[in-house]
């Protein structure tokens, strides 16, 4: 079977400069390392806060390199250089509100600021884009609150197929599905 690449943006001024060692990529990468059955790779980018930038990243992701899945860490704040949102919605086709929702809700359980977090979801093409908090404990939070519906997400958009160890998450797929 094919390796699937999985797209992992990180979005920080601070680790795109190398300033600050970036630690929301190699958590996401670490979670899918833990949930996913199926061969994968990660096709990771560190940027900065720069609209544009992000823009460019996420369409090369889904339009080139055809990642079914794109991970985004950071920038979803309430900071003037946080933009992440704006630029994944430039280029998403069709938003899905009840990722941000739920992370969201997820998160509030840990840190009251959670509300403060902006990060959405969308489909470009066949490609599910969901922006990521870049607390690496914020991830993992995140991703165990709304994985379980990501696998099948993807296949209603014809992305490839991912299979998860159900010890880690089981993902929901209906009957014959």
């Amino acid at each position: 079977m094919t390796s699937i690449p999985i797209g992992v943006l990180v979005i920080s001024d601070r680790a795109s400069q190398g300033v600050y060692e970036d630690r929301g990529g190699p958590a996401i990468e670490a979670w899918l390392g833990r949930a996913l059955t199926t061969p994968w790779h990660s096709e990771k980018r560190i940027i900065a806060d720069e609209r544009p930038l992000i823009e460019a990243s996420l369409i090369e992701m889904a339009d080139r390199l055809r990642c079914p899945l794109i991970l985004t860490t950071g920038g979803t704040g309430p900071a003037l250089r946080d933009v992440t949102p704006e630029a994944t919605r430039a280029v998403i086709e069709r938003e899905l509100d009840g990722f941000g929702e739920e992370m969201r809700r997820a998160s509030l359980k840990d840190v009251p600021t959670a509300i403060l977090s902006r990060q959405i979801a969308g489909t470009r093409g066949a490609s599910l884009i969901i922006n990521m908090p870049g607390k690496p404990a914020a991830i993992d939070t995140c991703l165990d609150a709304v994985f379980a519906a990501v696998p099948y997400c993807i296949d209603l958009i014809g992305g490839t197929r991912l299979e998860t160890d159900e010890a880690v998450i089981k993902a929901f797929r209906p009957k014959g599905a």
